[in-house]
Parts: C-alpha cells; sequence; structure tokens
C-alpha cells in the first residue's frame, strides 16, 4: 500500500519531459518559471524560494498554500545518417553491384502533451523568528518516444529489401539488431522538502531543507543491460519495466535584505542519493533478466541578486551544476559486457534573470530568461539519445491577477529552444579499438534539436487572521 501511495504522488507531482537545464527543472511554479528561474536573491513567491533558497522564506509572514500546474509539450527530433558505401562495398552482392547509398533520416518524437503539477505551503506569524515551509515539486525528468523505422535495407536473414529508400531512413530507429528499434524513456524525480529558517536579525536569514526524493526510470530499448545474442552476430537489447528508487538529500542557504532594495542569497543543495534502479527486462525471445543502475541527482550550487524599487523588482541568478561527480553522469563507455556505462555529462553553468513591474494595478508583469550550456559533449551524444531534452535559451512572460487580499491567480508561458544540434558519430562496441576506446563510426552522425512550449497556471492562497469582535 506504501509502494502504490507513493508511486500515485510521483505521478501527480513529478515531470516527464521537462528537462530544461540538463535534466533539471529551470523553476517552479508560476511566478518562478515567469522570472526565468531567478529567485536565489529575491523571494518573490513561495515555491521559488522553497526550491532555491529555504533561507529566503523568512521574507514571508504569513500562511501560504500555493498550487500550480503547467501544460507542457516538447517537439525534439532525432537524425542520424551513414555514408556511401558503409552498409556494403560495390561488388559485395556480386561483380558490377553498386555499393550502398548515403542513408539519413529523421524520426519526430510522439509524446504529445504532459501535465506538471507543483504544490508548496509556508506558515509563519510577523513576530517569529521562524519559518516553516513545506513542498512536493517535480524537479527532474526526462523523456522521449521515437517510433521504429521500418523503412530497412534488410530483412531478418539480411537479405537486401528493394524498396528500401535510403533518403528517408533514420538507422538508429531501425528495428534491433539493424538499429535500436523503437526509442522510449521516461524519468520521474519528485522531491518532498521540509524547510526551516530563521532570521538572525533583521536582514540576514539562515535556512535547511532535508530533502526525501522518489524517482523512477524506464527505458526502451535498456542500454544499461547486457544485449542478447539471439541470433549469430546479432545482439538484442531488452525491454523494461518502470524501475523506481529511493534517494535523501539536503539544501541550506543564506539570505539578505538589505531593507533598502538590494538582496542577495547563496544556497547549496548536496548531491541527491539514490539506491540502485533494479530493471527486470525482457528480451525479444521471450527470455528475462536483471539488472542493477545507479543514477543519482547533482550538487547544485547557486547564488543570487535582487533589487526592488517602486513598481520593479529585478532578480539574476547563477548555477553551477556538478553532473561530473553525479552516479550515472560521471561515466561514460561501454563496459566489457556491451552495456552503457552512464551518461558522460558534464558540469553546466545556468544564468536565470527576470524583471516584474507593479505599475499596473492588481495586475503585476513578468518577463524571464534563461541560458544553459550543455552538458552532454559531442563525442557522447549517442549515448543520450534517450535525453535529448536540453534546452539552451528559454523565454518567459507571466502576469498575475490579484483577486483579494488573500487569493491571487498566476499565470506563464514558456518557449524554449536548444539553438542547434546536440550531434557525434554512432558509437558500437564492436568497433573499440586503440586511439577510439568508444567505438566511433567514421562518417556517421546522430543529431537531435528540439524546441519546448508551456503554459501554467498558478493559485496562491494567503490565510488572513480573523479580526477580533470588540
Amino acid at each position: 500500500m506504501k509502494h502504490t501511495y507513493l508511486k500515485l504522488m510521483a505521478l501527480l507531482f513529478a515531470t516527464i519531459v521537462y528537462a530544461q537545464s540538463g535534466h533539471i527543472m529551470q523553476g517552479v511554479g508560476s511566478v518562478n518559471m515567469s522570472m526565468g528561474g531567478a529567485a536565489t536573491g529575491q523571494a518573490l513567491d513561495i515555491s521559488g524560494a522553497l526550491q532555491w533558497n529555504p533561507a529566503s522564506i523568512s521574507s514571508f509572514d504569513e500562511n501560504i498554500l500555493k498550487f500550480d500546474i503547467g501544460f507542457f509539450y516538447s517537439s525534439p527530433e532525432l537524425r542520424a545518417s551513414f555514408p556511401e558505401n558503409f552498409l556494403w562495398q560495390p561488388d559485395d552482392f556480386g561483380p558490377g553491384s553498386p555499393g550502398s547509398p548515403a542513408v539519413m533520416g529523421v524520426t519526430e518524437d510522439d509524446r504529445g502533451m504532459s501535465l506538471l503539477p507543483n504544490i508548496a505551503f509556508v506558515w509563519s506569524k510577523p513576530e517569529s523568528k521562524h519559518t516553516f515551509g513545506v513542498s512536493a515539486f517535480g524537479i527532474s525528468g526526462f523523456g522521449v518516444t521515437f517510433p521504429e523505422d521500418n523503412n530497412v535495407p534488410f530483412d531478418m536473414d539480411f537479405n537486401p529489401n528493394p524498396n528500401w529508400n535510403p533518403n528517408d531512413s533514420n538507422p538508429i530507429n531501425w528495428p534491433q539488431p539493424f538499429g535500436f528499434g523503437r526509442i522510449e524513456s521516461n524519468y520521474m524525480l519528485l522531491q518532498v522538502g521540509f524547510t526551516w529558517a530563521y532570521e538572525l536579525s533583521d536582514k540576514f536569514s539562515i535556512g535547511i531543507q532535508p530533502n526525501i526524493d522518489w524517482a523512477a526510470l524506464e527505458l526502451m530499448p535498456n542500454p544499461t543491460a547486457v544485449p542478447a545474442e539471439l541470433m549469430p552476430g546479432a545482439w538484442f537489447y531488452p525491454k523494461t519495466d518502470n524501475a523506481t528508487a529511493l534517494g535523501f538529500g539536503a539544501q541550506v542557504g543564506v539570505y539578505y535584505d538589505s531593507g533598502s532594495g538590494f538582496k542577495a542569497g547563496a544556497s547549496y543543495k548536496s548531491p541527491q542519493s539514490f539506491g540502485d534502479f533494479e530493471f527486470e527486462n525482457t528480451y525479444p525471445d521471450g527470455s528475462t533478466g536483471e539488472n542493477k543502475f545507479n543514477m543519482d541527482y547533482p550538487a547544485i550550487y547557486s547564488v543570487g541578486l535582487g533589487y526592488s524599487a517602486g513598481d520593479v523588482d529585478l532578480a539574476l541568478d547563477y548555477r553551477l551544476v556538478d553532473y561530473e561527480n553525479t552516479d550515472g553522469f560521471s561515466t561514460t563507455g561501454w563496459t566489457q559486457t556491451a552495456s552503457v556505462a552512464g551518461f558522460g555529462w558534464e558540469n553546466i553553468s545556468i544564468v536565470s534573470a527576470g524583471i516584474q513591474y507593479k505599475g499596473i494595478e492588481d495586475l503585476p508583469l513578468r518577463l524571464g530568461y534563461t541560458y544553459s550550456t550543455n552538458p552532454i559533449p559531442d563525442e557522447v551524444a549517442f549515448f543520450n539519445t534517450p535525453a535529448t531534452a536540453i534546452i539552451k535559451n528559454a523565454f518567459q512572460f507571466g502576469l498575475s491577477y490579484e483577486v483579494s487580499d488573500a487569493v491571487r491567480l498566476d499565470g506563464v508561458f514558456h518557449y524554449g529552444t536548444s539553438s542547434g544540434d546536440t550531434s557525434g558519430p554512432i558509437l558500437s562496441p564492436e568497433a573499440i579499438m586503440p586511439g577510439n576506446p568508444l567505438g566511433a563510426l567514421p562518417g556517421t552522425e546522430v543529431a537531435y534539436d528540439m524546441t519546448t512550449s508551456m503554459v501554467m497556471v498558478g493559485l496562491n492562497y494567503t490565510f488572513k487572521p480573523k479580526e477580533s469582535e470588540d
């Protein structure tokens, strides 16, 4: 019963495909998203404060409930190509037979829309130095669905297909063992945080947030498993069930509010350490097997500045995401059994900026921008085809409507783009040799890019004390 409850919670709150900065959410909730995710040094709403700097919730002196839901759509494309004479050489099928033509194909994702809910609550009293919060956020995720391409050059007996069209044929999505067939992934991470902030003075606060994490990962095919040789010289990777893992970590922060407009903050989110994903694998011939794969959540270092004057609020954040010391991301390459050791990601930098204008009565307006470097090196782009959702530039426009002193409605529109391809050679363990440790196939290429769009709406409710009667 407990496992079922956790799974339902994760399905409700965790992000499915929302991989903005690496596989990390660029922001949480309508207000924080509309500020580009900047909140470490400027606490405009409780969701952004709880996500990026636990100390900053000391800015709120009332009991506040926040709920947001986003309607998210992405459009990744996966491309791959082979050079001429790669599949077969001239005369391979008899004297005078031509060599293989160049091959190129594009596969579009057909996943559709995903929902993105988040919930947060903060309680405090104006005269108290203590502020408490609890949150349930989907802070990380990726996922794609690239259909199998059956426009292939051979049948299963390796006989040439006379109807094959090499100009519209994606070798990555050819059926196994020629390619990987249908590529599908789902990763989601739900984080429940319990936050405490303490005001050391009227200008300086500290905060701490222990976290409990729940993650689910599904891969088809599963490249972390040992492939099976189901036909002579033909290797097949299995499909797998939805494996889950529990994790734990923490976040600490400091926050400074000068009282004259200038604000600053810094926070450190520790690595979220997970147990192993235990996959139950099924191979195409019906045989089964098991394997384990560990994937933690990286440490994040954040610093931020804020400034508020009159009707304008400004926010600027910088983050460093430490993928290079995170299990599942720090290693890469093929194992001795032809499984994939890890994603091989590099550290990334994220810059978030936002402005809020409050000059229109009851209608604050916001603009936000987020820039992120790409964690995927070109040489390992092939290993990351199940996690293609890398967004370099993201733009947001948001607004709020203050219905009353207690109720505020929030909204944001997001558009993101990878601003170019992530590309590299197709890799094969059979091609590994000195000077080519990843098994890069000369002249081949795999590439992917994407755009994202989202509409998110939210409700902010402030619990007002009842006025006493004289």
